[in-house]
């Protein structure tokens, strides 16, 4: 369904989004090149002082590249549920009205949230936003969940090790790779302050992704190497060997 998601929602004037908490990361000494004059190597403190830990509340639209992201020194649901609400607002004010009538991958039985979407289709708005997170505990809030059905966010979530399913993860990385390589930062304040320019430059001119690519090329053979067992969801990774019946004796069938 995350796979579908990232195809085929914004062909369906849906917005998709993915959302992850990076970090925590420490103001010490980050390892990595960085550009010094010659004989001039970086010289870092003898002294380990810890300058305490940030993390940065990431929300990715793949589609274009944009990120909204804030630096915080903790992401408890106190702070992290306010912020994904105020951020998801102002991503529904930039979304075209939903139209009066169903179409196409607006209803919720089209992503087969559940199976019996078909009878709850008519009591909730047509689908707006499709957000992939992961399912940690303060994402299946009760409270916050019933917040984003009100307003037609559908809520994916990647399985357990299914990480590599969340687009946000690899913007991070790049995010954090420009703004910590070879620094030292001082305070968990400069750390954020750099996080937080590292994200305004690269909405100055975001890049966009794109779902698929060697690795999905190299799960779509293996799954052509799979042999299906009599058309159902099993398979096997070994060919079956067809035995035939030997011929029936003059006078005698095999269906007897």
């Amino acid at each position: 369904m995350i796979e579908r998601a990232y195809r085929l929602g914004e062909q369906l004037d849906l917005q998709v989004w993915t959302q992850d908490e990076a970090g925590p990361f420490q103001a010490i000494p980050q390892p990595g090149p960085a550009w010094q004059p010659e004989q001039q190597p970086v010289r870092q403190p003898h002294e380990y002082v810890r300058g305490g830990t940030a993390k940065l509340l990431t929300l990715f639209r793949p589609a274009t590249g944009e990120v909204r992201a804030e630096p915080v020194e903790h992401a408890t649901n106190a702070v992290l549920h306010p912020w994904l609400k105020r951020e998801l607002e102002a991503i529904l004010a930039t979304c075209p009205p939903a139209p009066s009538e169903p179409t196409p991958g607006r209803r919720w039985s089209d992503w087969d949230y559940h199976p019996d979407a078909q009878r709850l289709d008519p009591y909730l708005p047509l689908l707006r936003v499709l957000l992939i997170w992961d399912n940690l505990k303060g994402h299946l809030s009760r409270p916050l969940m019933r917040w984003c059905v009100e307003r037609g966010i559908l809520l994916l979530y990647t399985p357990i090790a299914g990480s590599w399913l969340n687009m946000a993860e690899s913007v991070q990385r790049i995010l954090v790779h420009r703004a910590l390589t070879g620094h030292h930062p001082q305070t968990v304040g400069e750390l954020m302050a750099w996080l937080a320019a590292t994200v305004r430059g690269w909405n100055a001119e975001p890049t966009p992704f794109e779902w698929g690519g060697k690795r999905a090329q190299r799960r779509q053979r293996a799954r052509e190497r799979r042999h299906a067992l009599g058309r159902s969801g099993a398979f096997t990774c070994r060919p079956i060997r067809h035995r035939y019946a030997p011929p029936a004796r003059k006078g005698y069938s095999h269906d007897k």
